[in-house]
């Protein structure tokens, strides 16, 4: 397909044709967004949404557009699965019809959850671009339920590995791999479902691809995709160039690896040099035994999602890092090759995603973000139902996001790597043997500042089979979600359990906090997890006393933590006292008495 020539664009294309035809591109992957939920088997790609679709360049594998639903994180691993296909494929190239598939997490990136299948579009016998889908599938081997093993010390303990093979060859579904992939489950129906949904997906946007470039042509549609390209490198320029010239940086930590309980810093040294940013991760930690190391294609990828929340207006396409060079040293946490384990990937790229913020946050206040609550918290409970079927229940959970320069943050939302949502009690507990006891929000768990953050959940399950093996994946059990200025951290992640219903001793919590594998649960045995709000924006003691009062009414602060952390006093009618509340902030910080 046709190159710009450069960051100029100089296609031609006017504006108009530019925004009508960006909206039928991204109308194509939305639509294999939406097939492939509402086709899927399984709730975490049906109800959470788990999966995401693009168009890929025919040569570099370069993300050309992405649908809006689907995770970002994985449009843009998916640029390196395409490269991973056409790299083996060179010498083999492909042929109309052909779908590969693969779970390659260190070359396709991400974990052995996220299946990968990739579709060359050809044009007058010529691959004219790539259509991909990924979509994370319930159950792929592997030495627990649902794969997340957080005492895996190689990736054969996660579960199956599969190398880029054709699914389809010439258009001819290859049944010998299709068994292969069902036989590696726990839920093979499950399998062959969300399988299907994919090349469902797949079939819809070759279609409707092949349909818009009949009505445009060729030359057309590959002109703005150099053009969109061209805008996205020359918008993040201009972003850049608006941040201080300047060096900044910040550090957070992981609480362990599942296997060494030792924190694990993830660091980021930021140097804006005009046009021109880098991100250098070279003092994070060395890669680990336990599952929470990431492949390099993983680490670009949290960088492209933490730098287009930052700048939302780009277009969503490589163009984004052109002018950012990314240093990320080999034997790194980031940079995990085969066959370390990288399950708990997601845990990692929140940190990457929080410590950019941070660091910008230095450079320019206006965009500061305190951070979200930092981990998925992965649950897995497994067992067998009375009549003997198995059953896999495997699922995420919300937390609160950080306070911003704008307001409060958002309470019991999703993890900022994805457009996932936490998939609805009514939909689990239909599919599993389990009750939710309690869905509720937690209080106190955002961080305190002039600018709260959001609130945490508090989730109680309850075993309704005869018994179920349970794990937890999750962070944030010892390092809090970090706050803005003189805000407040937000609350730690708390996981407890009980093994049976008429257990009357203290909770069971697990040794490394965040992690534990082999929970052994009977009938009316439960699980309790409370998760961590967002970090504060701000001095406490400037949020204004009627906000500070109507968060007591509403539940999500306790008139203690409105009285040691606000310097609120309230009335027995959950009024503000005002004399008393000017004496507790006179007495919290006496040298600003007065000036509030």
């Amino acid at each position: 397909m046709n190159k710009a020539s450069g960051p100029s664009g100089g296609t031609g294309i006017s504006p108009v044709q530019l925004a009508v035809l960006r909206g039928r591109l991204e109308q194509i992957a939305d639509e294999m967004d939406a097939t492939l939920f509402r086709s899927a088997f399984n709730p975490i790609i049906a109800e959470a949404h788990d999966a995401s679709h693009g168009l890929y360049d025919a040569e570099t594998g370069e993300t050309l557009v992405q649908g809006k639903e689907g995770l970002p994180i994985f449009v843009g691993v998916m640029a390196f699965a395409v490269r991973y296909v056409i790299d083996l494929t060179r010498d083999d190239p492909p042929k109309d019809g052909d779908v590969y598939i693969f779970n390659d997490p260190y070359e396709g990136g991400t974990h052995l959850s996220d299946f990968k299948l990739v579709r060359p579009l050809f044009r007058n016998g010529k691959v004219f671009c790539y259509l991909a889908s990924v979509g994370h599938w319930h159950d792929v081997a592997g030495n627990v339920p649902g794969n997340y093993n957080p005492a895996a010390t190689e990736s054969f303990q996660e579960g199956v590995h599969i190398p880029p093979v054709k699914l389809f060859g010439a258009g001819v579904r290859q049944d010998d791999i299709l068994s292969i992939l069902r036989t590696n489950s726990r839920l093979p129906l499950s399998v062959y479902g969300d399988l299907n949904a994919q090349v469902s997906a797949l079939d819809l946007g070759h279609g409707r691809l092949n349909a818009l470039l009949d009505e445009y042509g060729d030359d057309t549609i590959s002109a703005v995709f150099a053009e969109l390209r061209a805008r996205a490198h020359l918008q993040m320029q201009a972003h850049i160039s608006a941040l201080p010239d300047g060096d900044v940086a910040a550090t957070d930590y992981l609480d362990n690896d599942g296997i060494k309980d030792e924190a694990l810093p993830i660091a980021v040294d930021v140097h804006v040099d005009g046009e021109r940013m880098v991100l250098d991760f070279s003092r994070s930690a060395a890669q680990c035994a336990g599952p929470v190391n990431i492949s390099r294609s993983t680490a670009i990828a949290a960088c492209y999602v933490a730098l287009k929340h930052l700048f939302p207006d780009v277009p969503a396409n490589a163009g984004v890092l052109d002018p950012v060079e990314i240093i990320i040293p080999d034997q790194s946490l980031l940079s995990a090759t085969a066959p370390k384990p990288v399950g708990g990937y997601t845990e990692t790229i929140l940190r990457i995603i929080d410590v950019i913020f941070t660091a910008i946050g230095k450079l320019d206040p206006s965009r500061a973000l305190a951070n979200a609550y930092g981990t998925i918290n992965a649950l897995s409970l497994a067992g067998h139902r009375d009549d003997g079927s198995r059953w896999v229940m495997f699922s995420f959970f919300g937390g609160g996001h950080g306070g911003h320069s704008d307001g409060d943050g958002l309470s019991h939302g999703n993890a900022p790597i994805s457009m996932a949502t936490i998939p609805p009690l009514e939909i689990l507990e239909s599919a599993y043997p389990v009750a939710f006891r309690r869905w509720s929000l937690r209080p106190d768990s955002g961080g305190a500042g002039q600018h709260r953050g959001g609130l945490g959940a508090v989730y109680e399950v309850e075993v309704l089979a005869n018994g179920a093996d349970g794990f937890f994946f999750g962070e944030r059990g010892r390092h809090a979600p970090q706050p803005v200025g003189a805000g407040k951290p937000a609350a730690l992640n708390r996981f407890s359990y009980r093994a049976d219903k008429q257990d009357d001793t203290a909770p069971e919590t697990p040794p490394m906090t965040s992690k534990q594998v082999g929970i052994k649960l009977q009938r009316g045995g439960s699980v309790r997890l409370e998760t961590p709000g967002g970090g504060g924006y701000g001095d406490p003691l400037l949020r204004a006393p009627a906000a500070v009062a109507a968060d007591v009414r509403l539940g999500y602060v306790s008139t203690e933590v409105a009285r040691t952390m606000y310097g609120v006093a309230l009335g027995a009618d959950g009024a503000v006292d005002d004399a008393g509340t000017a004496a507790l902030r006179a007495d919290m910080r006496p040298e600003t008495s007065g000036q509030e």
